[in-house]
């Protein structure tokens, strides 16, 4: 791509429950601390330089993904920018994420997409040109959310079976995995034909982005 295609959030009964079963509550207080690790360390800014320095066959992308709506009690929501090093000011992805826990004890990365999306370019660094953004105003990624689980000290997943549709270059569905640390982000997006073959995404696995710090 000159767009780089391939780089590719207690009712009465329950607190009874969980006074008669410490160890529920245990697990409900320490999958709350997982999730407060991994809306943390999914937030900030990243790039993909040091890669694209040693396999010219990744681009120098920059990634951003700041929280937003921090007074919502309902899940935790950030605003996601993506752009080639050299085109910063029209980025190529702009996204919300809402994450949440979900019933498996892991955790979901719904995808939504923007209207108009250029007008917020800029705006991991500028929040307050998101301020016409409301959830009811976002157009979900529907099979495009990303699961979650704790493997250790990172967060590996991806998304689940052929629903995330996807017409670019002659794919049928597109599929996502990513793996989430401290400071790297792995994340390895594909496009998927009718027959199975590979239609855009990287041959050469996972993007890294590092974590930087911004100006």
């Amino acid at each position: 791509m000159s767009t780089p295609l391939h780089v590719s959030i207690l009712a009465p009964a329950l607190l009874a429950g969980a006074l008669l079963c410490p160890a529920s509550g245990a697990g409900a207080r320490e999958r709350g601390r997982d999730l407060d690790r991994l809306a943390a360390w999914l937030s900030g800014s990243y790039s993909s330089a040091a890669q694209a320095q040693r396999d010219t066959s990744f681009f120098d992308i920059r990634l951003h993904i700041v929280p937003i709506w921090g007074h919502r009690t309902d899940a935790r929501w950030f605003y996601v920018e993506q752009a080639a090093a050299d085109r910063l000011e029209r980025p190529y992805r702009q996204r919300v994420y809402r994450l949440t826990r979900v019933a498996d004890g892991g955790f979901e990365s719904a995808v939504f997409a923007l209207s108009e999306p250029l007008r917020f370019a800029g705006a991991w660094r500028r929040t307050a040109l998101l301020a016409p953004l409301t959830p009811d105003s976002l157009v979900a990624r529907e099979g495009c959310s990303v699961f979650l689980t704790r493997d250790g000290g990172r967060f590996t997943g991806g998304t689940r079976g052929q629903g995330c549709a996807s017409e670019l270059r002659g794919a049928a569905h597109a599929t996502s995995e990513v793996t989430i640390e401290r400071s790297r982000l792995l994340t390895l997006d594909r496009g998927w034909a009718a027959d199975g073959t590979q239609a855009w995404g990287s041959t050469r696995g996972p993007y890294e982005f590092l974590r930087v710090r911004e100006r």
